[in-house]
């Protein structure tokens, strides 16, 4: 069998606004834990305890996942400020011996 190879490259990825998505579902995870809370006793005489505690650890989750993010968005911030002041520096550089008091003016 032969091996699988990509016929065309992968698309970019999606850039959106990534640490509203996930502090939307953190809030929703919370607010899913704390309605079933008055509930509890329900939920533990069926066996279904798992339901209040899966809504709990997706909410932990979730604060791991705001704090991730955040800080995947500070540094993609830095990165591209990092990428200007490079550009803006490189066009600076090229652009200083082209005057009229440059090495070409003779002296």
């Amino acid at each position: 069998m032969a091996k699988w190879t990509a016929r065309h490259e992968a698309p970019e990825p999606l850039e959106g606004p990534v640490v509203a998505t996930v502090t939307g579902g953190t809030v929703i995870w919370f607010a899913l834990f704390l309605v079933q809370l008055p509930f509890y006793g329900w939920f533990s005489d069926r066996g279904q305890l798992w339901w209040v505690w899966t809504c709990a650890a997706g909410g932990v989750l979730g604060l791991i996942g705001i704090w991730y993010v955040r800080g995947r968005e500070a540094a993609l911030k830095r990165h591209a400020e990092a990428a200007a002041e490079a550009e803006a520096a490189a066009s600076a550089g090229s652009d200083e011996g082209a005057g009229p008091g440059g090495p070409a003016a003779g002296g």
